[in-house]
């Protein structure tokens, strides 16, 4: 017998505004079929005024423990993948916990960018090995709005803001890959590539700065490098893609994920997506998707799923994981 990391609950949450394609017609030279033909995005949700990262990740938060049926209470930590905190410090995730009402056990963010979420279930999952915890919670939450430049056609019109939750919970499991919970993880950077996306502002700059992006470039490497760690992350517990019941992609655009599902021989009815209501939620798009999977009766109890996702840095990675 060993511990497995197992998903109790899931839950999600959505700024209320919602902005179609429409809106960025009226302003920018660009339509709307040209955002649907090259991302397959046709709206997303912008936070309101006040409304920050914490304050999203809180609302998936509570929805999820909801869903699992417990209370902050129950909870041992929580890590929140965002690169876009309400502050440089303190993190997120310990906003989270104040909001929660949750004062024991620890709370820590994880930047990856849009890997973000795939790091931070990685990590969870360390933890849950390890005996430090038993029941966290895995966050992924951004206000992507807040750092566009909304006269870039180019970038402005890919992003969204949003958050999802996960509650992991340590249960016994066989040591085969018929265990619930999660199976493997596979995780990956290459800091050459920092130029093909990144955010020209921080500590060196003194401003906050706006998100940059070589988005032909990206493109390039995303399909390829998502294959190959969702195949390496599946190889680890003797799978292949023919055993995959749900591919949940990082929700960034829909020729990426079509290339990166053909790559796997996987085909797309077995691919879960919301980046046309959502855009690129950057690390909420994954718990976002699962989410909506979930309560909407596509992710079924038992079923395989693979999650991978690449961005900034470049960070990319997977997790295996049986539901």
């Amino acid at each position: 017998m060993l511990v497995r990391a197992v998903v109790r609950g899931v839950g999600h949450y959505l700024p209320e505004r919602v902005v179609e394609n429409a809106e960025f017609e009226a302003r920018l030279q660009t339509t709307d079929e040209w955002i649907r033909s090259r991302s397959g995005i046709e709206r997303r949700h912008f936070a309101a005024d006040g409304e920050n990262t914490s304050d999203l990740a809180t609302n998936a938060a509570r929805a999820a423990l909801t869903d699992a049926g417990m209370s902050p209470g129950d909870i041992d930590a929580i890590v929140v993948a965002t690169s876009t905190p309400d502050l440089t410090f303190p993190s997120a995730a310990t906003m989270v916990q104040a909001k929660l009402g949750m004062t024991d056990g620890f709370a820590f963010d994880v930047q990856a960018v849009c890997a973000g979420f795939v790091f931070a279930l990685a990590n969870a999952n360390a933890l849950i090995l390890s005996g430090q915890a038993k029941r966290v919670l895995v966050i992924g939450a951004e206000t992507f709005s807040r750092i566009l430049d909304m006269e870039d056609r180019a970038t402005c019109v890919l992003f969204g803001d949003g958050a999802g939750a996960l509650v992991l919970e340590a249960q016994e499991g066989n040591g085969t890959a018929e265990d619930r919970g999660i199976l493997a993880t596979d995780l990956h950077s290459d800091g050459r590539y920092r130029e093909l996306l990144y955010v020209d502002g921080g500590t060196s700059t003194g401003t906050s700065g706006v998100l940059k992006m070589q988005g032909k470039e990206v493109f390039r490497h995303a399909v390829e490098k998502l294959a190959d760690t969702a195949h390496a992350s599946l190889a680890k517990v003797g799978l292949t893609g023919e055993d995959v019941d749900w591919i949940v992609p990082h929700q960034a655009n829909l020729r990426i994920i079509k290339g990166t599902a053909a790559r796997m021989k996987v085909p797309m009815d077995r691919v879960i997506l919301t980046v046309q209501d959502h855009g690129n939620t950057s690390a909420a798009s994954i718990p976002l998707a699962l989410s909506v999977g979930r309560h909407g009766g596509q992710i079924a109890d038992g079923d395989l799923l693979v999650v991978e996702a690449i961005g900034g840095g470049l960070a990319w990675g997977s997790v295996v994981l049986r539901w």
